[in-house]
């Protein structure tokens, strides 16, 4: 694709790093911004800025946060004593987005994947652990995308959870074998963690 300046190349070449944006998509963009007042251009620039820079993530569950404790775990609305372990933040975006749970959560930053280099070190496995050994959990939600990498995982950490005195579940699979949580419909997420059943290994 020829580009009448380099400007607007590079700034296409930014933007389809996006995940499903393409080239064509990106000059869409780059041309729409072109036609924005320079402030409000300038305000976008600033809010990716301060996202990367300035965001941090809850010392206690990993929830991406705007300070050391996420809005969730500070509650006091909330059930403390539950925790639901997700894979990352858009899965605590979609359970968030059923109003179907009252408890906290446990972002794990990823799955057990060794095809990918992905092995329980790498993961916010250990941090579930001390949170369920010093706070007073009583029952851990997995609410794991069902695929391999998903399976996997749980099954790893429930051999880890099995000596402690704490009830494990697991979301009805009302969601689709090989599906993403973030896919699914709002009332079916919903009644999958509502109609959660006991996990046996």
């Amino acid at each position: 694709m020829n580009y009448p300046s380099q400007l607007i190349e590079e700034a296409v070449n930014e933007l389809s790093k996006f995940p499903g944006v393409g080239k064509k998509s990106a000059v869409r963009m780059v041309l729409h911004l072109l036609k924005q007042k320079e402030q409000d251009v300038t305000k976008l620039g600033e809010a990716v800025i301060k996202l990367r820079t300035q965001i941090q993530y809850c010392k206690r569950c990993g929830n991406v946060s705007d300070f050391d404790i996420c809005n969730i775990c500070a509650s006091p609305k909330r059930d403390q004593q539950t925790i639901c372990v997700v894979e990352d933040l858009r899965d605590v975006m979609a359970i968030e987005n059923t109003n179907q749970y009252n408890g906290t959560y446990h972002v794990l930053g990823g799955l057990i994947s060794p095809v990918n280099g992905i092995g329980p070190d790498t993961l916010n496995i250990d941090s579930l652990i001390e949170r369920i050994k010093t706070e007073n959990t009583k029952e851990i939600i997995m609410a794991i995308s069902a695929t391999m990498e998903g399976d996997t995982t749980v099954f790893y950490l429930s051999k880890k959870l099995k000596d402690m005195p704490i009830n494990i579940s697991s979301i009805s699979r009302g969601i689709a074998i090989g599906g993403e949580l973030e896919y699914a419909d709002e009332i079916t997420l919903g009644r999958s963690i509502a109609l959660r059943v006991p996990y046996n290994i």
